[in-house]
């Protein structure tokens, strides 16, 4: 078969067949340009004016804030309303504040009255978002075109956090921050209009067929190689809770091991890796690269996320999918480790580039398990405890960060990181949940349930190892204690 026929037949039989997955993916990497583009402008816009590093500082706590504390409420309310909605008025909202922002620009107001309530607003509506966008792929895409997926939408955001930042130095160097600011709002203009787009058809069919999931084939037309009937895309919309089925996600916190293993690895991940990359990398180039260097060094970690997320749509069907992630992440340690000791600017960009494959790899996996492990009705709460996790450590390591780096010097920074990094990897790799997660041996994946105790008649297959293991003592004791039948 050609090249060209073969990319053909990939393009109908994956994600990109979706319309619905086309939609998301434009917007999310248009609005991913234009996130950039603020991220250039604002500190410009702050310096540009006499407002100070403490002033930006200040600015810059009133996003980080309210986003922290969004996400957790962006999983409960993605549940509650659907990730749709919640992703849209995100959106439009923050096109709206965008719009404020820039008029402000225009007329050089800078005080912290001014950009600390639209900064604010901004924080809080990124955090509503990031958990209900994990949350609206499993409804978009069948098990058998999920991981592929979730590698496309990540590189096509990868690929905007590389297009953005130019865009954007271009924009504040030639006219100023404004007009910056407008790219932005109008960058999430274009995603509000893409996710608007996504569910009027999907819901026709649902008034027609009175099902509640439905594969775009259904939605977008015949489409060929469709996924069977039984793996067929879901209704982008909220979702109840099966009769049985916890309702609430602070079950599965307390019960699952596997839940909580992966929390903890990931707020060390995060812990060390933040501190290490915006941290300790910028003072380690600073005192042998440069700026020049350090921009390098930066852009080889989005090309080693790129790679990484590309390869992890031609890795499906693997028979232990965590424990491959894990591998991955381990690469990623080393990494983290080599960094300062690979002789100059290629050696620790090539270990840059490691890292950032190594983690671009092992997220999407592991993201994909979790959406595909995960309750349906709880998906959106599940993602915004990972996601808090992820990204609420963030200030605490920064700043422990720069402690130990102005203390010790960022040199020995990376080694210890990354040690700590993989002894954490190899503890959760010492779990037998978390090397079965994502084969037959790890489904179903729900806790115990004190509302649901093991019976003599509870499926021993629905049931996990613990409670098996209760009822197969209870059945042996009742064997030897009770009479049978035949003397009763």
């Amino acid at each position: 078969m050609k090249p060209a026929a073969r990319l053909s037949a990939a393009i109908q039989s994956g994600p990109l067949a979706s319309r619905n997955f086309r939609l998301l993916t434009a917007g999310q990497f248009t609005s991913t340009v234009g996130d950039y583009c603020y991220a250039v402008a604002l500190p410009w816009l702050v310096l540009s004016t006499h407002g100070g590093p403490v002033l930006l500082g200040t600015v810059l706590a009133c996003y980080g804030v309210p986003r922290t504390i969004g996400i957790p409420l962006g999983g409960v309310l993605a549940d509650k309303l659907g990730p749709r909605a919640i992703m849209l008025t995100a959106d439009v909202v923050r096109c709206g504040l965008l719009l404020v922002l820039a008029v402000f620009a225009t007329r050089h107001l800078a005080s912290l009255a001014a950009l600390g309530p639209i900064a604010a607003l901004l924080g809080a509506g990124e955090g509503l978002f990031i958990p209900a966008s994990f949350t609206i792929m499993p409804a978009l895409l069948g098990p058998d075109r999920l991981q592929a997926g979730n590698a496309l939408n990540s590189a096509a955001v990868q690929f905007g956090s590389l297009l953005g930042p130019a865009l954007g130095g271009v924009l504040v160097a030639t006219a100023g921050s404004a007009p910056a600011f407008a790219v932005d709002a109008a960058t999430f203009a274009v995603s509000a209009l893409t996710l608007a787009l996504i569910l009027p058809r999907a819901r026709a069919i649902l008034s027609a067929t009175g099902n509640g999931a439905t594969g775009d084939g259904a939605a977008d037309g015949p489409e060929p190689d469709a996924p069977e009937p039984d793996a067929q895309e879901a209704e982008p919309d909220a979702q109840e809770a099966e009769p049985g089925k916890p309702s609430s996600v602070w079950p599965l916190l307390r019960h699952s091991r596997l839940l909580q293993v992966l929390l903890v690895v990931t707020v060390v991940a995060n812990f060390t890796t933040g501190g290490a990359f915006e941290v300790a990398l910028p003072s380690l180039a600073h005192l042998r690269f440069g700026a020049t260097g350090y921009g390098a060094l930066v852009a080889c970690f989005g090309a080693g996320a790129v790679i990484g997320t590309l390869a992890a749509t031609r890795a499906g069907g693997l028979q232990r999918p965590a424990t491959v992630a894990c591998f991955a992440y381990l690469l990623s340690a080393a990494g983290v480790c080599l960094v300062p000791f690979l002789g100059g600017l290629p050696g620790a960009a090539a270990a840059i580039v490691v890292l950032g494959a190594g983690s671009g790899f092992g997220n999407i996996i592991m993201i994909t398990l979790l959406q595909q492990w995960a309750p349906a009705a709880l998906l959106g709460r599940i993602m915004g405890v990972v996601m808090l996790a992820s990204m609420g450590s963030f200030p605490i390591s920064v700043a422990l960060s720069g402690v130990l780096v102005r203390t010790f010097g960022p040199t020995p920074f990376f080694p210890v990181a990354g040690a700590v990094l993989a002894v954490a990897i190899l503890g959760a790799l010492s779990q037998h949940d978390v090397r079965d997660f994502g084969t037959d041996a790890a489904r179903p994946a729900e806790p115990v349930r004190q509302a649901e105790p093991a019976t003599r008649d509870a499926p021993a297959a629905r049931l996990e190892p613990a409670a098996r293991d209760e009822l197969a003592a209870r059945d042996e004791l009742a064997a030897r204690d009770e009479p049978t039948a035949e003397s009763a």
